[in-house]
């Protein structure tokens, strides 16, 4: 294939029918995660829907045949074996691990706790690492499968409260770069999703205006466009998102002069 032809090809296979299609949605008792998991199974996925809250868990799967309840703590070494053992006897070979596992902290400079920093990392970086770890020999050995990683638009530059946060996104968006350019010639698609802000438990407490809130559901469905356009990058609230996506990739001085007006930081 020409590097011309490469480029204007479609990044993943597009997925537009999620019938019989094995999901396991790491991260699913809440927020994101629970609303991927809904829509999914509406559409005849099977999905594993994985977190600590196992009554939370238990309480979305009431509603639906096909869904599998596989309690993971993504910190623990044991629980991943555990949970492994449980996908590999029900389902055998998957079709899509998403990997929302994450930890919102908003702070300022000034009031930092290096015991949260240590937390978010801990988890919203280093428990992806530990996902890929596992997860991408699995897909490399079935030559065929998806991994999909819950990233942040947050990532794209530095923002006032999101030292923390903002900095883990980065970390997850450079990650998932990396593995898309090792594991697509493999055949494992690999996406990126980037939402914006989001009714969930976590954004509940910003006590800032969030511009382009979306709900949960909505956020669900724009992935699934996504999945469906064979993209990447699945970045949503479209407008809002791309025109941070933008401002990020302007020089420092006006970048900076920007965020500072629209922030008032």
């Amino acid at each position: 294939m020409s590097i011309f032809a490469s480029i204007w090809r479609k990044l993943n296979a597009p997925v537009t029918d999620w019938s019989g299609r094995k999901v396991w949605i790491i991260g699913a008792s809440s927020g994101i995660g629970a609303a991927l998991a809904s829509a999914m199974l509406e559409q005849g996925a099977r999905v594993a829907i994985s977190a600590r809250r196992v009554s939370m868990l238990e309480g979305i799967a009431q509603d639906y045949e096909h869904a599998l309840v596989v309690p993971l703590d993504v910190l623990d070494e044991r629980s991943w074996d555990q949970a492994l053992e449980r996908i590999d006897r029900e389902f055998g070979e998957i079709d899509l691990v998403v990997f929302g596992a994450a930890r919102y902290d908003p702070r300022h400079v000034w009031d930092l706790d290096l015991q949260k920093v240590q937390a978010s990392y801990d988890l919203n970086v280093v428990c992806a690492y530990r996902a890929a770890a596992r997860l991408a020999p699995r897909l490399i050995a079935q030559g065929h499968g998806g991994i999909a990683m819950i990233g942040s638009i947050s990532g794209y530059t530095g923002l006032p409260r999101a030292i923390i946060y903002g900095a883990t996104k980065a970390a997850l968006q450079n990650l998932t770069e990396t593995l898309y350019l090792e594991l697509a010639p493999k055949g494992v698609s690999v996406y990126l999703i980037s939402p914006g802000f989001v009714r969930t438990p976590m954004t509940q407490a910003n006590d800032f205006e969030m511009p382009g809130l979306m709900t949960p559901q909505a956020a669900a469905q724009a992935i699934l466009k996504g999945f469906a356009r064979g993209l990447f990058e699945i970045r949503f609230p479209t407008g809002f998102a791309n025109v941070l996506r933008l401002v990020s990739r302007l020089p420092y001085r006006i970048r900076f002069a920007l965020l500072n007006r629209v922030t008032r930081a």
